[in-house]
């Protein structure tokens, strides 16, 4: 038996005639082991300060957030102003809001209690004596009420706004489809080769291009300087400025800016009216009423914010070459602040899909979609003969679109023709231009019905025009989207009767969201965000559509859309042609006029008494927050799961969108 000191030490013969060492040292073995565990022991214990650390820098980080949101809120409630909308629209709906909300808060006071008393939070029969007090016997009271009366209206009404979801959908589902054959197909507009001769400009159309503006100061220089310098021949071009501005040192900066391109060549011209009626229509209508537009054969228009390049002219107008039942020739909007904020991420993501997808598939396949009111062509003779710009709506675009139509006009779409411009950065001028935008077509619906029934088109564009382009596509889609995920859902997290299955809460509307962002594929991380911000905008969108639809105080609203003046790299030659104009006031100082001095001093004045802006509040949005956040807080006590997540976080993109912190931050 060998010592504890020893060292053993044996012999084996391999098959190779080597002989094998193993030396084994009790003393060695158990010092390797020790070195071993002490090493292990070491590594494991920075391991667990490196995670201790990384745990302490996340809490300290949220701890931070949570201060600064929580600041952030505070201060917005404090100092922030109540929503601009009209008061008396504002209480119908706001009331109605408060009502349920209201209903909801005490429905789940009572579940709580009726949770720890751990009375069944489902139906069920209890006997008389097992009633335990009054509160105990009106809870079973309702639950029996609301199982035989509540629970089978609720589930009417949901069923009517899921059949309204499944046939939406379908619509969206075959609208993609569509876009895949013309993309898979390589379908586009074509244009004859000889449309115009280059060498002789004569061949060229006379081509009338308008710039309607309204109080657009940050604007207005740079549309004018790219309309001013699109390629077409001088005497074959004129260049409206129909300035509807009410601020009398505007209206002298932009005469200066149109004198500077005038005097650079450019055909253009200003004109002002004395008196605004109509708003956008009526000032081009009363462009439209000079005795020298009879020269003309198309009008190009370009709102105040649009930047054409040069070649805009030459993609579009041959277009009309050969086509004499052609109307309109549309090109798509490209966005210079797409990438602003979350804001104008999500309204991108919207506004691909509608060009990518509604305009492209419709004016293949239909010739018909609603015009966008602005980088568009049209030929004048299709306006006069559809009855010209009409002021009954606040979409007049879409009315001279729908008019044209009926008289068998044919629109073009250009995809591949892309004009700049802004989208609005702030959740205020979103939130009004959408308020337009959707309670116009209800108003056009309700004066356009009678003539689309009339007029000698066939029964397939009528049923396209009744059916989808305005009913389903205008009121269909804010009814159901702010009835079913707004109301319905919130209210069936108290009537478990009438839960809403997952797949119209999750599914589908993921698998819709996601069919939304395929134009825009760089958008794909903001999905989720994009379908909340859609539910959120809902409620705009139904206020707007019921305003529209029966003619309440809001209906005829409009405001200006607030532009930032934004530039883009594709402005920069642009900026060389103007001379590297540094701002309006050397412009003035250059003119050397005593009006120009005078105009400087007032500008000067009035940048003293420039008010600042403030965000506000939107009571709609922040009383549906609390709705559905006290929806959530009665899903976690049924154990819901998804529905409680879905409700949650809906909830807190109305808190956002309530307390305004999306899009631009001001004072």
């Amino acid at each position: 038996m060998a010592s504890p000191n020893s060292v053993l030490v044996t012999t084996e013969k391999s098959t190779n005639d080597f002989t094998l060492l193993q030396v084994h040292d009790s003393d060695s073995q158990m010092f390797l082991e020790k070195k071993q565990k002490a090493a292990s022991l070491k590594q494991f214990s920075w391991f667990l300060l490196l995670k201790l650390h990384k745990v302490l820098t996340c809490l300290s980080w949220l701890n931070t957030g949570f201060k600064s949101t929580f600041a952030l809120v505070k201060k917005r409630i404090s100092l922030s102003g109540i929503s601009d909308e009209d008061p008396k629209y504002r209480g119908r709906l706001y009331r109605v809001i408060m009502v349920f909300l209201a209903l909801s808060i005490g429905a789940l006071v009572i579940e709580i209690i009726a949770h720890f008393n751990k009375w069944n939070l489902h139906s069920m029969m209890v006997k008389p004596f097992e009633v335990q007090s009054l509160l105990h016997w009106s809870y079973m009271a309702w639950l029996s009420f609301r199982e035989d009366y509540v629970a089978p209206f609720v589930l009417l009404v949901s069923k009517f706004c899921i059949v309204l979801f499944m046939i939406q959908s379908l619509d969206r589902l075959v609208l993609c489809l569509g876009c895949f054959w013309i993309k898979f197909k390589k379908l586009k507009p074509t244009i004859e080769a000889d449309a115009h001769d280059v060498e002789d400009p004569s061949s060229f159309p006379m081509v009338l291009v308008q710039i309607p503006m309204c109080n657009e100061r940050e604007v207005y220089a740079q549309s004018i300087g790219a309309v001013s310098q699109l390629d077409w021949p001088k005497d074959r071009i004129l260049i409206q400025v129909l300035d509807d501005s009410d601020d009398s040192n505007l209206q002298l900066l932009i005469k200066d800016e149109v004198s500077t391109w005038k005097d650079k060549g450019v055909n253009i011209i200003y004109r002002h009216r004395l008196i605004r009626t109509g708003y956008k229509a009526g000032n081009l209508k009363s462009a439209m009423s000079c005795d020298y537009i009879k020269d003309y054969e198309f009008v190009a228009i370009f709102d105040a914010d649009f930047q054409p390049n040069p070649d805009f002219l030459k993609l579009t107008v041959p277009h009309f070459k050969g086509k004499p039942d052609l109307g309109l020739v549309q090109a798509r909007w490209s966005f210079v602040n797409k990438d602003e904020n979350l804001l104008t991420r999500l309204q991108n993501i919207n506004l691909c899909f509608h060009f990518e997808v509604e305009q492209q598939v419709n004016g293949h396949f239909l010739n018909f979609f609603g015009f966008n009111g602005t980088a568009g062509v049209w030929r004048i003779k299709a306006l006069e003969e559809s009855g010209g710009w009409l002021e009954r709506t606040t979409v007049e675009d879409m009315d001279i679109a729908v008019r044209a139509h009926l008289n068998g006009w044919k629109f073009i779409y250009l995809n591949d023709v892309k004009v700049l411009c802004e989208l609005p950065e702030s959740y205020e001028a979103y939130k009004k231009q959408q308020h337009r935008w959707h309670s116009g077509p209800m108003q056009l619906f309700r004066i356009c019905l009678p003539a689309i029934i009339t007029s000698k088109i066939s029964k397939w564009k009528k049923a396209n025009l009744i059916f989808l382009f305005f009913l389903l596509r205008k009121l269909i889609l804010p009814f159901y989207s702010f009835t079913l995920f707004c109301v319905i859902l919130p209210f069936t997290m108290f009537i478990p009767e009438a839960e809403l299955p997952l797949w119209v809460i999750c599914y589908i509307p993921i698998v819709m969201s996601f069919l939304n962002i395929l134009p825009s594929p760089k958008s794909v991380p903001f999905l989720v965000p994009y379908l909340l911000f859609e539910n959120t905008m809902s409620v705009t969108k139904f206020n707007a559509m019921v305003s529209g639809l029966f003619q309440l105080g809001s209906a005829y609203e409009w405001v200006v859309t607030k532009k930032t003046g934004r530039s883009s790299e594709s402005d920069l030659l642009a900026l060389v042609e103007r001379e590297s104009k540094s701002s309006n006031e050397d412009k003035i100082l250059r003119r050397r006029s005593e009006s120009g001095l005078e105009l400087l001093g007032k500008l000067k004045e009035a940048e003293k008494h420039q008010k600042k802006k403030r965000n506000k509040l939107y009571r709609k949005e922040l009383a549906l927050a609390f709705l559905l956040l006290t929806a959530s807080a009665r899903s976690l006590l049924s154990e819901h799961g998804l529905h409680f997540y879905f409700l949650l976080f809906q909830g807190l993109s109305f808190l956002v969108m309530g307390l305004d912190l999306i899009g631009e931050q001001v004072s």
